[in-house]
């Protein structure tokens, strides 16, 4: 099935291939008329349409004011589902491809200082935050944890930009993060914005919950684990505006039954990562399962993933 999004396709020329560090590599994208790229803010992503039924979501890393280009760096993931191998491999400059978006869930909120932290690749949506950050004058630092110093993407950039704000932190020098010395340190108001690995990201919001004075914002690139006592049960969902009612099966998404139902929504990661399929529900409590609402957002129970999302009650009703 084809992947849709909640914005048209654009043809995108390759217009610049760079290695940044071991195993990445930074792509830059260009109208192949000349035109204007699509306009954004920090935080955003774009989709990468590899084939009908391959999409891929990579943070922007460029300067929004840069209406020339966009830029996404990508870490080769041999262990992944090829995407990242199909950019490494495959992608050359010149090649014409179909991105949508860009799209914002990891957006930028006005605070007097920040924290930002970064593992590996996570550093891609820090650069434009960072840099916005400082242009406000705001207070703020980076937190930047990897592999190796060889690994670490625009590391060497930062810290020559930015001195007396960018703690490198190679975890074959100095092992894991201390996040909790990290947060110790910060003033009240604080935002701290986290992006990278899975582990990472469970460390910092354990180390934030029950901390006042501090409000996290995480982005992830893959799904959440599933709850090991997370239910699939059968319930219905009645789709309001256009009258129907369906049957989700146990073994089937609530997007396939939304599908099924001829009712054409977008939808892209399939994962509850890109915030492409967020609909509005107007009755019933959704079980939640995305890694995009805030666990405030989700308490709300007015939206929801419905690509990886369920019912906690026998029906729901969403605005579609």
């Amino acid at each position: 099935m084809v992947a849709k999004t909640d914005s048209e396709q654009t043809k995108m020329q390759v217009i610049g291939k760079d290695v940044l560090a071991e195993g990445v590599v930074m792509v830059r994208f260009a109208d192949p008329d000349g035109g204007c790229v699509p306009a954004w803010e920090p935080g955003s992503h774009i989709d990468v349409i590899i084939d009908e039924s391959t999409v891929r979501q990579y943070s922007l890393c460029g300067d929004p004011a840069d209406d020339t280009c966009l830029a996404v760096a990508v870490l080769r993931e041999d262990s992944g589902r090829g995407g990242s191998r199909w950019v490494h491999d495959s992608l050359q400059i010149g090649d014409l491809v179909s991105i949508a978006g860009p799209r914002n869930n990891f957006t930028l909120e006005s605070a007097p200082s920040y924290l930002f932290v970064a593992g590996g690749i996570g550093i891609t949506p820090m650069l434009p935050m960072l840099r916005a950050a400082d242009a406000s004058g705001a207070d703020w630092r980076l937190l930047y944890g990897g592999r190796t110093r060889a690994s670490m993407a625009f590391a060497e950039d930062l810290v020559a930009e930015y001195p007396d704000r960018v703690e490198l932190r190679p975890q074959d020098e100095y092992g894991h993060l201390d996040l909790a010395a990290a947060l110790d340190a910060l003033d009240e108001g604080t935002g701290v914005y986290c992006c990278g690995p899975e582990p990472l990201l469970q460390a910092i919001e354990n180390e934030c919950r029950g901390r006042s004075g501090v409000t996290l914002h995480v982005e992830r690139f893959a799904a959440k684990e599933r709850p090991a006592d997370a239910l699939d049960d059968t319930f219905e969902v009645e789709l309001r505006q256009s009258g129907t009612t369906v049957a989700v099966d146990a073994n089937e998404t609530l997007l396939d039954a939304v599908l099924r139902s001829g009712i054409d929504v977008p939808f892209s990661c399939r994962e509850g990562t890109c915030g492409t399929c967020e609909t509005a529900v107007l009755e019933g409590i959704p079980d939640h399962r995305d890694s995009v609402l805030t666990e405030d957002e989700q308490a709300e129970n007015n939206c929801m993933m419905i690509c990886v999302s369920r019912s906690c009650t026998a029906k729901l009703t969403l605005d579609l």
